[in-house]
């Protein structure tokens, strides 16, 4: 008799499996405080990785970590900051290999069966600029494409970086702010 499921998980299951990770995480993190930087320094590099990012939760981990911030009292200048390099470090990589593979991505998965994305990702960026990087951040479908758009387009690395780490830390601070302030302001 094996061990794995013989159908597939039905959506709703696998959401609850989701926050039940996402549960088991921050109480790992309310327990064992002086792992917070290196946690969520992995999971917001993870998160920026180009194509990894389909599957890491990361904004609702980062979410629930600035609302225990609050409620715990962790530290919040550490895991800003290793949230925040982080971010940067996998947006980084992902600028590298686009740089590195270039118009071979198109044959990868989502592209190849979405082709229509690169074209779309193609104006967004050309129209944006360096801009498109700070846009990003913030919108969950472009975070971990547009760094791999950039370097599979040619931006300037130095333009790059100083648009990387900066949108990084401010990224970092308007996940984690909202929640730990929201915790203080409610108890």
């Amino acid at each position: 008799m094996s061990i794995w499921p013989t159908r597939r998980p039905t959506r709703a299951f696998s959401a609850f499996r989701l926050s039940d990770v996402i549960d088991h995480l921050v109480e790992f993190l309310r327990a064992h405080a002086a792992w917070a930087p290196a946690i969520t320094f992995g999971i917001a590099f993870f998160k920026s990785l180009a194509l990894v990012s389909l599957v890491v939760p990361g904004t609702t981990i980062m979410l629930a970590v600035g609302a225990l911030i609050g409620a715990s009292g962790l530290p919040f200048t550490p895991i800003w900051i290793a949230i925040s390099v982080g971010a940067a470090l996998g947006d980084w990589i992902s600028y590298w290999i686009g740089i590195r593979y270039g118009d071979r991505i198109k044959t990868w998965w989502p592209f190849s069966r979405h082709p229509d994305l690169l074209p779309r990702g193609e104006r967004f960026f050309r129209r944006w600029g360096w801009l498109s990087i700070v846009f990003c951040r913030f919108f969950e479908p472009l975070r971990a494409t547009v760094p791999l758009l950039c370097g599979v387009f040619r931006m300037k690395a130095l333009t790059f970086q100083l648009t990387n780490w900066p949108s990084a830390f401010l990224w970092a601070a308007t996940l984690l702010g909202p929640g730990k302030i929201i915790w203080q302001w409610l108890f």
